[in-house]
């Protein structure tokens, strides 16, 4: 089998910085995370807060620290140099080949949508978002790590995205037609989700948004790891973060 992590995001229209903060971390018992965090609004002091959030979960994955323990303690981290006035929507996706399973620890209200052949359950309990007081828990969901998974995982302004205009964002239907086609990869489908969530914002994301999607897929090519980033750099300097 082969695991693939993909991410697509963009910025708010108008907006030179994304509150939206991914990262992706080798797991030391085997396996690898992605950590999705969503700062809350958009522009600098967002990225700062989220980019925070997400270094100190890697760092504690990284140690060998379980998802949910690692989650909780971004939390008290937070909650700490905040003073309990900032909250931000944390997920973290893991493939742990230590347990032979894929962890689902979110502290989001957007929900996770999990494919398994031919369902696509949503997954629609994410929790309270982190940092606003102490001991806050995520939600945690553990499925057997089985060729032909998939997970799809995003933020708010994608969840939201054509709302303004009277438009919706049907992940689920959407997702069901993409995995029709034949083998389409992680990047494919995070790719296509995002591409119609600035659509249905009718090309100016009325928020910061992010898709993560990760696929267990039959067959590995060969024994090389292998990630590929894709970082827009504009003439006038600004860039998509």
């Amino acid at each position: 089998m082969e695991v693939q992590i993909a991410i697509a995001k963009t910025t708010k229209y108008g907006s030179e910085e994304s509150g939206d903060t991914i990262e992706v971390v080798e797991r030391p018992a085997g396996g690898i995370s992605a950590v999705l965090c969503d700062g809350k609004n958009s522009g600098h002091t967002a990225k700062t807060i989220s980019s925070m959030v997400v270094r100190k979960v890697i760092s504690l994955l990284a140690e060998g620290v379980r998802d949910g323990a690692a989650a909780r303690a971004a939390s008290d981290f937070l909650f700490t140099e905040r003073e309990g006035k900032v909250g931000v929507y944390l997920n973290i996706l893991s493939a742990d080949l230590q347990t032979g399973t894929l962890v689902l620890t979110r502290n989001n209200p957007a929900p996770v949508f999990l494919a398994q052949g031919d369902r696509v359950e949503c997954l629609n309990v994410g929790g309270e978002p982190i940092g606003l007081a102490r001991n806050i828990r995520p939600t945690i969901s553990e499925v057997p790590l089985e060729s032909g998974t998939t997970v799809v995982m995003y933020t708010d302004g994608v969840a939201n995205a054509g709302q303004e205009v009277g438009g919706f964002m049907d992940i689920c239907t959407m997702l069901e037609a993409l995995l029709d086609e034949q083998q389409p990869s992680a990047q494919w489908i995070a790719d296509n989700l995002l591409s119609e969530a600035i659509r249905l914002d009718q090309n100016r994301p009325s928020d910061d948004m992010s898709v993560l999607v990760l696929r267990v897929m039959p067959d590995e090519v060969d024994d090389v790891r292998r990630m590929v980033v894709r970082y827009p750099i504009h003439p006038d300097k600004q860039t998509i973060n």
